[in-house]
């Protein structure tokens, strides 16, 4: 599968989503559609997902998992400049979503975000494994 996440932050907060399906907080993200780049994608889901337009989406890493026996490739995104989509209301896959503090996300935030609000915060651009 191919994927794209983004990291949204704001005020040094970033925007988590809970979706309804799963268990957890995550970036905001899915899957790339035919004839989409991953930065399409990205821009898609947070508008989907979130009802926000975001601007100037940065590539800020290339992620590679075989995990639960399936391969994926995710690209993430960050994005600081965003605007509300009037008179759009957010995807009903996602049960919540708000901005949460870099340095403090909710418990249940998943092991992936994370790392990559980690990476995030360190400053790290690069390809790895998770």
């Amino acid at each position: 599968m191919l994927g794209s996440q983004v990291i949204v932050v704001r005020d040094e907060k970033v925007l988590l989503v809970k979706p309804s399906y799963v268990k957890g907080w995550y970036l905001p993200g899915g899957g790339v559609e035919k004839r989409e780049s991953f930065q399409q994608a990205a821009l898609r889901e947070l508008r989907e997902e979130c009802g926000l337009a975001g601007e100037n989406a940065e590539l800020f890493g290339l992620y590679f998992s075989t995990r639960q026996g399936k391969i994926d490739h995710v690209a993430v995104f960050t994005i600081t400049q965003f605007t509300k989509l009037e008179g759009s209301a957010w995807d009903p896959e996602i049960s919540e979503m708000g901005f949460f503090d870099l340095l403090e996300l909710p418990p249940e935030t998943s092991p992936a975000t994370r790392r990559r609000i980690s990476e995030y915060l360190a400053g790290r651009q690069k390809s790895i494994e998770w």
